[in-house]
């Protein structure tokens, strides 16, 4: 029966490590709408967003599934537990994806980044696409220390964020306002993207320590 139970809990972190792929591939795609101006490209991220919320919806019924199977205690309920939660962060990373995608959609056929920024979001695009994948091989092997490595390459979209606000203040921006609204929420997104890829590698932590790293700043 435990042998059976832990099997399980196996698929439930194979079902999550693959929610990572595709939260991946949403932001890889919806980047690529925003910096070529690329509407296909836009919707495609649009369509497939449901194959994401089916999946957490999955994953929750899988946890609950597993709690309902047997009472599990100490490292095996932390897994059900940090499953649930880490569902919760891998949808919204895909929401973000498709906030992206929605913009480039909303502004087609005009580009929705000036020149000056398309740097910073080809960046921060990439870095996102990282956390992402980072976060699925900490799902797959538990490496602690792999974890909280994530917290810290989360600093680098931490910089970029800054320096973004630093050319959108700058007096002699000369895009407008809406263009700079755009780009703000934009810039958002990613930051917070590459916040609940953290917060996956985080619960990853708490199944194997018992502790919840950072827990007094977390957003769920």
């Amino acid at each position: 029966m435990r042998e059976a139970y832990h099997l399980e809990l196996g698929k439930l972190a194979d079902h999550l490590a693959g929610m990572c792929s595709m939260v991946a591939e949403a932001m890889e795609l919806a980047t690529r709408s925003l910096l070529e101006t690329n509407l296909g490209i836009a919707e495609q991220v649009i369509s497939g967003d449901e194959k994401i919320d089916d999946a957490r919806s999955s994953c929750e019924e899988h946890a609950y599934a597993l709690l309902a199977l047997q009472a599990p205690v100490a490292t095996d309920l932390r897994t059900v537990l940090a499953a649930i939660h880490a569902a919760e962060s891998l949808e919204r990373m895909g929401d973000l994806a498709l906030h992206v995608a929605k913009a480039a959609r909303r502004r087609h056929p005009a580009p929705v980044l000036p020149a000056p920024v398309h740097g910073y979001f080809a960046e921060m695009g990439r870095v996102a696409v990282a956390l992402a994948a980072q976060a699925e091989e900490v799902i797959r092997s538990q490496d602690v220390d792999a974890a909280r490595a994530l917290e810290d390459a989360d600093d680098e979209m931490d910089d970029l964020h800054r320096h973004l606000f630093t050319v959108l203040m700058d007096k002699e921006w000369p895009h407008g306002v809406a263009a700079a609204v755009d780009v703000t929420l934009l810039g958002r997104f990613y930051e917070r993207y590459a916040d609940h890829a953290v917060s996956v590698a985080k619960r990853v932590v708490f199944v194997v320590t018992g502790r919840m790293p950072g827990a007094a700043d977390e957003d769920f």
